[in-house]
Parts: structure tokens; sequence; C-alpha cells
């Protein structure tokens, strides 16, 4: 049986950095492991870097088990595979080596449409201040598991859960308070989220980015055909990517 992890992309750069302590920090709030990843054409050359990656997280966070892993493959192959079995996977808005332009164009959308689970792309200024809300681009109804995502996501950090809807969505939005009690039977017990919906009827993509200023992370879905194995991003994801003033989590949504 896996242990559930997270799963962060690093490179050496110092935005690949930034991406290894926000993994280490979501490893730790959920209470389970971290795994991270060097994708390299030479595995050897591999070493110091997962070394440093590796005393780093166990020095700012003792209690999180770590596991280090070179991997001789392209990036977006090797953090698509690894996203199969994680909880969430984690990479920085840019770097060098490896990881190069890894979210500025083709790369970064092939990585957010491919991913198997939550994708979270460390952007702005990662505040730590819990309080702040956790953001929701709700866009269609394939945007459930976005829903529980950010639902969840608000729990874990006690924060209110502010949702943007687009009017151009022909449905009205499920009734995420009520989504709750809906997740498996052992979770029905936590308290529930206080929940704020707005609806954007000009530039939700501005708008969206516009409310990322005052969030700890935003949450958006990725449509997936059945099959689940890739899709395509939409134009407001594909803004937040580029724009948003703090992380992006990317969740695959329609894969049933």
């Amino acid at each position: 049986m896996t242990v559930p992890h997270v799963v962060v992309g690093v490179d050496g750069s110092l935005v690949s950095v930034r991406a290894l302590d926000q993994a280490a920090e979501e490893a730790a709030r959920r209470g389970i492991a971290l795994r991270v990843v060097y994708a390299v054409p030479d595995r050897d050359e591999a070493g110091p870097v997962l070394a440093s990656s590796g005393s780093r997280v166990r020095e700012r966070h003792p209690g999180v088990s770590v596991e280090t892993k070179a991997v001789a493959d392209g990036v977006v192959r090797a953090l698509v595979r690894e996203s199969a079995d994680a909880v969430l996977t984690v990479v920085g808005p840019r770097g060098l080596g490896g990881l190069a332009n890894l979210v500025c164009g083709a790369v970064s959308s092939r990585l957010a449409a491919q991913a198997h689970g939550p994708l979270l792309v460390v952007r702005g200024e990662c505040p730590h201040d819990d309080r702040r809300d956790v953001l929701l681009g709700l866009a269609s109804d394939t945007s459930t598991e976005a829903a529980l995502y950010a639902l969840e996501e608000a729990e874990l950090r006690g924060a209110r859960l502010r949702v943007l809807q687009s009017s151009t969505h022909r449905h009205t939005s499920p009734e995420l308070p009520l989504l709750i009690p809906a997740m498996s039977p052992g979770q029905r017990s936590r308290p529930r989220v206080a929940v704020e919906s707005r609806t954007v009827h000009t530039a939700p993509a501005h708008a969206l980015v516009e409310a990322t200023r005052d969030a700890v992370v935003v949450v958006i879905g990725s449509h997936r055909p059945g099959s689940g194995r890739g899709g395509h991003l939409g134009p407001v994801a594909r803004t937040l990517l580029h724009h948003s003033h703090c992380p992006v989590v990317v969740v695959p949504t329609g894969c049933r």
C-alpha cells in the first residue's frame, strides 16, 4: 500500500527551493510524507541537490518523513507519473535546468493538464497567514472535485472559503456547505466551513486574479475526458498560472 505523500519537483534553483518549502508545509499540515523528485538526464548529477533538499526539510520539519528520488526522464513525464499516487504535486513557477519554463508556456499547460491529481503551482509571496481566505474559481458543473478540494483546504487551514462563479455558467453552483456531509463518514464530524459566494458578470479571469491578492491559495478545475489521461486548461486557469498573486492549485475534474 502506498503511503500518502506530497510530491515536489526540484532542480537546485531558488524557485524550486520555494516549492520545496511549500511542499514540506503541505505535508506537515496533512501529517503525511514528502517525496522530493529531481528529473535529470544523468541520475548521478542529482545527489547534491537531493541531499541538500532532504536536509532542509528534516531541519525545518523534523516530523515529516522525507524520500528523495532521482528520475532519468523528462520533467513533465516524471511528475505526471509521480502524481498518480500523490495526494498533491508541487512545483515552482519557473526554474533552471530541468524545470526551465515549467509554468511559462507549453510545458506548464502540459503538466497542469496531465497531472493525475491536484497540482500546486507556487506563485506570489506564498502568504503564511492562515486567516486569509481559500479562493475557488467555479466555472462549470465539472468543478465538483475542485469544490471538494477547496473545502478540505479551508478546513485544514481553519479559513473561510470564498467562491467566485462566472455568470456564463449556465447552472447554479452546488450548495458548497452541503458538500461536507457528502465526504467520507470519518470526516462528517469536522466543523463546517464558512462559505461566501459571488457571481462575476464580466472578465472572470481578471476578477479572479484580483481576488488572489487576499487569498492564501486559489483552487481551479481542469476538465479531463472520461479516461482522465490528459485534458485542457481553460482561459481562466491559464491566466491564473501566469498572473495569480498566491499559489494556484489545479484540480482534475470530470474524469469519471
